[in-house]
Formats: C-alpha cells, sequence, structure tokens
C-alpha cells in the first residue's frame, strides 16, 4: 500500500483539487511547476542555504532524560520551538515564498489561527520584500495577541474575520474569498497539508526536512536511523506529515497522532476531527471533516487556536484510515496538564499544540528499550496568557 500522493493528487481516497473555476489556472499552473522547481538544484541551494543560515537547522534531537522516566521509555525530543520564530511553520514559509518568487507572484496571501503560521509568513515577506495579508478569525486574534503585533511590526497587515466562529477555519475562507479576487499577482502561502493539490504534498515535502534530519539524528544517538514511535500533534498536520514523511513505508515505526479533543470527544466542543468526521470536501480537497448529515461544517472546539480545524490533511486521512497511524484524542485539560509536567521535568516550555502529542505519550504502553521522537512543533510563548489563565482556574 502507499501513502505517498500519486499524480491526481490523492492519498487513496482522499485529496485531489476541488476548486472554483476563476483559481483553477492557478492551481493548475503549480501543479506543473512545483515538482521541477523543487527539484531544481539552484532552488535546493537557496532553500537549504536559508534553512542552515536563517531558520537555524537542523533542529537539535534532545534526549527528556526526567521525561523518558516518567513515560517509561527513550523519549527524544525534536526541538522545531527552537527555530527561527519558535515553530516548524517557517520550513515551509521559506519553501513557499522562493516558490512563488520563482513563478513571478508579488502579493502574498496566508491563513492562520494560533498565528505561528501568519508570522512565519509575515518573516519571510519581509525578507523578500514582498506584499503580506494574513487572514485571522477575530477570536484568534484576541487569544493569540503577540503573534498578532508580530505580524504587524514585520510589516503584515492582519485583517481580522468576524464570520462562523471566527477561527481557522473562517480565516482560510477569507484567504481563498482574496485569492479569487487577485489570481494573477497572488500566491497563497497555505500553512499545513490541506486544500486542493498540489499544497498537502508541496507543504509536507518542504516540512521533510524534520524527518530527514530526524534519520541522521538518531544515527548519531543510537547507531540506528529509525525510532519505535514517532508522536506529533494533528491540526491541518504539517508538522506531523514532516516528522513521519520519511518513515511512511517503514512498518518498524509507529506512527501516532495526538488531536484536539477539546473539553472531551463526545462533548459537543471538540476538534477531533478523524475520530468525529466523516468524509467531504472542505478547502479544496476530499478528507475527513466534523459535519451536519447535510453536509454543513460543524464549529469546532480547542483550547489551542492551531488545532482549532473542523477537518484534517488528506495524508492523515489516508493514515488513519488505513491503520498505518494511530489517533489519540487529547482534551484540554490532559494537554495543559501535560505543557506544566514538560516545563517542569525539562525546561521546555512547549506550545498548546505541541502539549497534545506530549500527553498521548501517557496513553501508549511502552517497553523501557523503546526508543520514541515526538515533535515539539512551536515553543510556549505564545500561550503564556492561555496557560496562566488555565492554572489560576484550577
Amino acid at each position: 500500500m502507499s501513502f505517498s500522493v500519486d499524480e491526481n493528487g490523492y492519498y487513496g481516497r482522499f485529496g485531489g483539487a476541488y476548486v472554483p473555476e476563476i483559481l483553477q489556472k492557478n492551481f493548475e499552473s503549480l501543479r506543473v511547476q512545483y515538482l521541477d522547481i523543487m527539484n531544481d538544484p539552484e532552488f535546493q541551494r537557496e532553500f537549504h542555504s536559508l534553512l542552515r543560515d536563517y531558520v537555524g537547522r537542523p533542529s537539535p534531537l534532545y534526549l527528556a532524560k526526567r521525561l523518558s522516566e516518567a513515560v517509561g521509555a527513550k523519549v527524544y525530543l525534536k526541538r522545531e520551538d527552537l527555530n527561527h520564530t519558535g515553530a516548524h511553520k517557517i520550513n515551509n514559509t521559506v519553501g513557499q515564498i522562493l516558490m512563488a518568487k520563482r513563478m513571478g507572484k508579488t502579493r502574498i496571501l496566508a491563513e492562520t489561527g494560533a498565528g505561528q503560521h501568519g508570522v512565519a509568513t509575515a518573516t519571510v515577506c519581509a525578507l523578500m520584500n514582498m506584499e503580506c495579508i494574513v487572514y485571522m478569525g477575530e477570536t484568534d486574534v484576541k487569544r493569540q495577541y503577540l503573534n498578532v503585533q508580530k505580524m504587524r511590526m514585520l510589516g503584515a497587515t492582519v485583517v481580522p474575520v468576524t464570520s462562523g466562529n471566527k477561527t481557522l477555519k473562517d480565516a482560510t475562507n477569507e484567504a481563498f474569498r482574496d485569492w479569487c479576487n487577485h489570481p494573477t499577482d497572488t500566491f497563497y502561502i497555505i500553512g499545513s497539508v490541506v486544500g486542493a493539490h498540489p499544497y498537502p504534498d508541496m507543504v509536507a515535502k518542504f516540512q521533510s526536512v524534520i524527518s530527514e534530519e530526524i534519520k541522521k539524528q538518531l544515527m548519531e544517538h543510537e547507531g540506528r536511523d529509525y525510532p519505535d514511535y514517532l508522536f506529533a500533534c494533528v491540526g491541518g498536520g504539517s508538522n506531523a506529515a514532516g516528522t513521519f514523511y520519511h518513515y511512511l513505508d517503514d512498518d518498524r515505526v509507529k506512527l501516532v497522532e495526538a488531536e484536539a479533543a477539546g473539553l472531551g470527544v463526545d462533548s459537543g466542543e471538540s476538534a477531533a476531527t478523524i475520530h468525529l468526521g466523516s468524509e467531504g470536501v472542505l478547502h479544496g480537497s476530499r478528507t475527513l471533516l466534523m459535519q451536519t448529515e447535510d453536509g454543513q461544517v460543524i464549529e469546532p472546539y480547542s483550547l489551542s487556536a492551531g488545532l482549532d480545524y473542523p477537518g484534517i490533511g488528506p495524508i492523515h486521512a489516508h493514515l488513519a484510515k488505513t491503520g498505518r497511524a494511530e489517533v489519540l484524542a487529547i482534551t484540554d485539560d490532559e494537554a495543559v496538564k501535560a505543557a506544566f509536567e514538560l516545563t517542569q521535568l525539562e525546561g521546555i516550555i512547549p506550545a498548546l499544540e505541541s502539549s497534545h502529542a506530549l500527553a498521548a505519550l501517557h496513553k501508549v504502553k511502552f517497553k523501557p528499550t523503546d526508543i520514541v521522537v515526538l515533535t515539539v512543533s512551536g515553543r510556549g510563548d505564545k500561550d503564556m496568557p492561555t496557560y496562566l489563565e488555565y492554572f489560576d482556574k484550577k
């Protein structure tokens, strides 16, 4: 069974390109060019030069000894939180801004939930001197105030979105509307492995630097290039796609995804898309999404702005439905508890998104000899108000 995308943009039965007619030319142009551009040696040289000298890669693979004792296995943390801008998002935005430049685009759009993708996009737009418009749900603008100010300082225009429940789904809708109105000069930097083909594959390829580094670093640490388990959180799923990429066909490695259960999978206040979702089309691809019987999107809920999305990248729908990945639903309470645990055991304050993956460690029964790699997708600076408010309530 293949876990890679096919020539039509599908992972099994998930994926494809369901796009409005006005944008078909844009998607087709990108589909025809993206692999040639990415495989061009000069593009790769510029991309990897920026990853090294600007982003600060490779990110460390850190053996968390006290956390390892707590969960009963050997746990390594892939430290994407130490990248420039504080998350994995910058890997993808560096790649896509270079793609946009190659295609002669001058205006950049992005959507953001937790703000990390918005900051990463605003950062590369400042670097490349391009206009940047970031759509962000009004709810997220309030709970991610610091990231909003960073984007503005970087020169981006942040547009608060007041439709729906004013979170990531609604920001994505508005970004697509904008692109429909500016199809010729604008490039949409999608922040995750979602959307119509070729975005899920392109973003996964840009993020695959994570698993490429894990292979080399594990060889140095352990004398073998694969772990027994890989853990990552999933909202749209880009850090997970990058973490899993070079291990998809290696059945020695168990893949574990942590999605946001909010107040509980069956509470009606959840973003556990894989647990609760059914097949449908969202933002251009066939995937699993939370929807009513007549196909209306159900508003998700999570304390984490970055996981507050009613769908999932098609690659993750495929991994879940084929049984290649185990998907665990983590509540707000469990995620915050895991954040405080890592902070107090290892002196690392993780992003709320990453905390869902950390909480999942306690739901798996390990052997003491198991080697586990967990991607800390971002750092917790942006979530301090949420953590402190939550902690005070308790």
